[in-house]
């Protein structure tokens, strides 16, 4: 079988409901669990109502403020080069910046003990929003791990 640069077509996604957003509909999709998906909408909109009304803003400026906090400009990769193990440092593209953004809020959330899901993940979007939290402290840690590999970058050409 030849590998060639045939690539999977990317599986769009439908709006959802309430807020016509794809970005809202993929983190209900990475909230959901077992297939439940009603479940997992009324996690996220609960969990945007509780921020909404605790911020005194709009959900959706909200959720697009605590993506932009959350969502990392550099991480590290692992190169091979001579034998050697190298952590190179490169840009983050868009997709995955969003992808690794709602990975960390919903671990962070899901981490979180003694409460309704809703509650947790309303607190951690409250928390991001204010450019803290577990998930802003994830994003710092990549952040610092890039720095510190940043002599390795010209690894990144290759």
């Amino acid at each position: 079988m030849s590998r060639g640069n045939s690539k999977t077509p990317k599986h769009t996604l439908e709006p959802d409901a309430r807020y016509g957003s794809v970005l809202v509909s993929k983190l209900i999709n990475y909230i959901m669990k077992n297939g439940k998906k009603t479940v997992a909408e009324r996690i996220v909109y609960n969990a945007f109502d509780r921020a909404a009304k605790e911020l005194k803003a709009e959900p959706m400026d909200i959720f697009a403020a605590v993506l932009k906090n959350v969502g990392p400009a550099v991480e590290v990769k692992g190169k091979r080069v001579a034998g050697a193990n190298y952590q190179v440092p490169v840009e983050v593209n868009k997709d995955r910046k969003v992808v690794l953004a709602f990975r960390w809020i919903v671990n962070a959330a899901s981490s979180r003990k003694g409460a309704a899901m809703y509650v947790k993940l309303s607190d951690e979007l409250i928390q991001a929003y204010n450019n803290e939290g577990a998930a802003i402290k994830k994003r710092d840690e990549v952040h610092r791990m890039a720095e510190a590999n940043k002599a390795f970058a010209h690894f990144a050409r290759f």
